[in-house]
């Protein structure tokens, strides 16, 4: 951030009644410290571990891998050709298992 020197500076008074100012308009906003959550519906989102999830059902749509696309020998994820790092005896190996 560029400083300018060259400009009027303020004095510890103004920056007293700067501040209260900014206080007592603080203070007359009657909705500035009140936080409008729901604490049961914020907790619906949160999932302990090991709970039953036998009756939840996902909705994920899988595509079967590209013709530009591999598997990593290594992670076995599956990356854009742009991430292969070698390829040795058919195995691919991608560059952040190479590295």
């Amino acid at each position: 951030m560029a400083t300018d020197y060259d400009a009027p500076r303020k004095n510890d008074e103004d920056n007293e009644q700067d501040s209260i100012q900014e206080l007592q308009a603080r203070r007359s906003d009657k909705s500035s410290g009140v936080v409008d959550e729901d604490e049961t519906e914020a907790a619906e989102g949160f999932e302990l571990p090991g709970a039953d999830l036998s009756g939840e059902e996902l909705a994920v749509r899988v595509l079967p891998r590209q013709a530009d696309e591999f598997t990593c020998s290594s992670c076995f994820l599956v990356h854009h050709r742009s991430q292969l790092a070698y390829e040795k005896q058919g195995q691919m190996i991608c560059t952040e298992c190479a590295a």
